[in-house]
């Protein structure tokens, strides 16, 4: 049977507010706007089909949605809801999607860039951990200025030490 999947096309951020988010992405990771599906001010998607539909509380209503593309990856699509209740984000031992990595070429400057655009290192850049992975590179996480972990990552891929029974190597942009 043939794969169907070509790779993830995006993947979807619920931020406080699109504009401050969008500011960060480009300031940290040189995202750029591709379009909006919903444009703050339009009519809001709500209702019971969109409930369903997305799988959210009754009377949330999503009152923008922007997305973001990068150089080289997928695609980051902004939510912002309103008449819901929010929660914290997601720490690194919670169930579901608990951080995105961006592969980046200079983990320092990177970190930096991170920082300035409001973003929060949770330690200072340091060397890869685990036995694949093992002296390849360097990684950080940080804390995006509406909480999301967000990590950064640099590897060297031909240092990767897959294991014998590897079914595939890791995809590197």
């Amino acid at each position: 049977m043939a794969n169907l999947t070509r790779g993830i096309d995006h993947i979807g951020i619920t931020v406080p507010d699109i504009e401050e988010a969008t500011t960060f992405f480009k300031k940290a990771f040189h995202a750029k706007i591709a379009y909006d599906n919903k444009k703050l001010g339009d009519e809001p998607q709500q209702g019971e089909a969109v409930e369903k539909t997305l799988g959210l509380k009754n009377g949330a209503k999503v009152i923008h949605i922007r997305i973001l593309s990068f150089d080289n990856g997928s695609n980051i699509e902004l939510f912002h809801f309103k008449d819901t209740e929010q929660r914290e984000p997601v720490i690194a031992s919670d169930f579901g999607v608990q951080h995105v990595a961006f592969y980046v070429d200079d983990i320092q400057q990177s970190a930096d860039a991170f920082v300035e655009a409001g973003g929060e290192l949770l330690t200072e850049p340091g060397e890869l951990l685990g036995d694949v992975e093992n002296e390849s590179g360097e990684f950080v996480y940080g804390r995006a200025p509406w909480g999301m972990l967000i990590e950064l990552i640099s590897y060297n891929p031909n240092q990767l030490n897959y294991p014998e029974d590897s079914e595939a190597k890791r995809f590197t942009p």
